[in-house]
């Protein structure tokens, strides 16, 4: 197999690159909103989900999302970045999406969860696959790119 840039490895680490980049700006956008609408996406939405100290986990949610969110998208740290994201995601799933699969029913949750498990999952990806070789954790090892 050659290593043209149209190599398995060249588009494994392509792919890698994508799901870092849709990951990642997802949360990362998803933090902003925090900031900038409080009301709906922070303080306000956590008070009406039930969060403890909403003032303050709103904030320290949006924080996390923000610098997590890039840190995947750099490629840099980017498992360990993972891991508080992916207590994030799983906190919006069990307090957001899990009462309306019980209220509602599997469909109806289906509808509204989409965008959380694909983050889910993404994330759980990026555990295991890392940053791939089109990242800032590659380059400061001194990895070749593909």
């Amino acid at each position: 197999m050659s290593n043209d840039g149209n190599s398995g490895s060249g588009r494994t680490q392509a792919a890698i690159l994508a799901i870092r980049l849709l990951v990642g700006a997802v949360f990362f956008l998803e933090g902003i909103k925090k900031f900038i609408f409080p009301e709906q996406w922070g303080a306000g939405r956590f008070t009406r989900i039930g969060i403890p100290a909403p003032h303050v986990m709103g904030p320290l949610v949006g924080g996390f999302e923000i610098v997590c969110g890039l840190l995947v998208m750099l490629g840099l740290w980017t498992r360990l970045a993972a891991v508080p994201l992916l207590c994030v995601i799983s906190t919006a799933i069990a307090t957001t999406k899990f009462p309306v699969l019980f209220k509602s029913g599997f469909w109806s949750m289906e509808d509204i969860a989409r965008t959380d498990y694909s983050m889910l999952m993404g994330l759980i990806f990026l555990l295991f696959a890392g940053s791939g070789s089109l990242s800032l954790d590659a380059r400061k090892s001194g990895e070749k790119t593909p």
